[in-house]
């Protein structure tokens, strides 16, 4: 055999090998002649996927408007296999132990900020829903936006029919229960959030705190502790100075759920796990990504602005048009909104106000 041949003889097996290694790596080819199954965030492109046999034969069996157990975190398995349901809702006293939250600093973690946690969790003592919600066997969960999709649609009898009703930010009941319904079960917010009048705050509802930067954590000890309001250098606008709540009715959300809508599921920018440009979900987002780990069902109303229509109301409960949203530094909206529209199409969250 002449050299020539015999160097391609050695050549051409570690260029194959090479290029395949490269492929499954770098690239993520396919077989040849086959189309892609998934998208880049690792959810099926056939989204009216079907769920396992058994599955379909135990929700199918149930009688209709009856609460479906892990329906939820089922369908989301059938589109995105990489879901792992366990993730609690709330931080409770062995909150050191999420390794996923551990190593990232606010909003996406908790680092730095474990002592005061700690002292935190020390007071407020209870750590989920409530005995008699913590103890449902199958809980359906709706996530109440703020978009002004919601007015006059007449969805508050609809809304109130669900276990649990999570409410965001400062959006208010009194006066909108035609169309938003009366209970609220959770309240998720932050300091700037935060309703701001004492008198505007449900007297039945959790108060959950979502941190977006250490200096969050220290706004809530002073919550939680009834003190007096200091250090506000350092927030972009006003913030409550006094929340009329118990101890016992503050939670700290999981920040997992930050993270994981952020990364995992809507693709914005890791920025080695620091807050940046463009790379933190909203609120109602992170809500509904808490809502797929810990609801059976989970249904949404109020979420989608719609661009083309520029006069109409930006939230129920003012009279800011469309118009006045501008790019946001924080959030992208459109890759957020193609996330929303793949569990509406998978059937995986029900959209009452049909605006994502």
């Amino acid at each position: 055999m002449k050299p020539t041949h015999k160097l391609l003889f050695v050549l051409c097996p570690m260029l194959v090998l090479g290029f395949i290694y490269y492929s499954s790596g770098k690239l993520h080819l396919h077989v040849w002649g086959q189309k892609p199954l998934y998208d880049k965030q690792g959810f099926l492109l056939q989204l009216d996927t079907k769920l396992p046999p058994e599955l379909a034969y135990k929700y199918g069996n149930l009688s209709e408007g009856v609460c479906k157990p892990g329906y939820a975190a089922a369908k989301m398995t059938a589109i995105y296999p990489k879901f792992m349901k366990p993730a609690p809702m709330f931080l409770d006293r062995n909150f050191k132990r999420l390794a996923k939250v551990s190593n990232y600093l606010p909003p996406f973690g908790f680092k730095t900020q474990e002592r005061i946690i700690d002292t935190i969790l020390t007071t407020t003592k209870n750590y989920g829903l409530g005995e008699e919600l913590d103890s449902l066997s199958c809980k359906r969960c709706i996530i109440v936006g703020n978009g002004g999709i919601l007015f006059n649609k007449s969805l508050g009898s609809r809304i109130d029919d669900y276990d649990v009703v999570v409410r965001l930010n400062e959006a208010p009941v009194s006066g909108y229960t035609r169309d938003v319904g009366t209970k609220t079960t959770i309240r998720i917010t932050y300091p700037e959030g935060a309703i701001q009048k004492p008198e505007n705050y449900e007297k039945d509802s959790l108060f959950v705190f979502s941190a977006f930067k250490p200096l969050d954590f220290k706004w809530l000890r002073q919550m939680v502790f009834k003190e007096k309001l200091r250090g506000i250098e350092g927030f972009w606008k006003s913030v409550a100075h006094y929340v009329p709540r118990e101890p016992t009715e503050m939670r700290i959300l999981n920040p997992y759920f930050i993270q994981e809508a952020a990364f995992q599921f809507i693709g914005l920018p890791f920025n080695n796990g620091l807050m940046g440009k463009g790379n933190i979900p909203t609120l109602g987002t992170v809500a509904i990504t808490m809502a797929l780990h810990n609801c059976d069902e989970v249904a949404v109303a109020g979420f989608g602005y719609d661009m083309n229509t520029p006069h109409a109301p930006l939230h129920y409960y003012e009279t800011v048009k469309m118009s006045a949203i501008k790019e946001s530094w924080t959030h992208n909206i459109s890759k957020e909104k193609e996330f929303l529209r793949k569990l509406v199409k998978a059937n995986i969250i029900t959209d009452l106000t049909n605006g994502i």
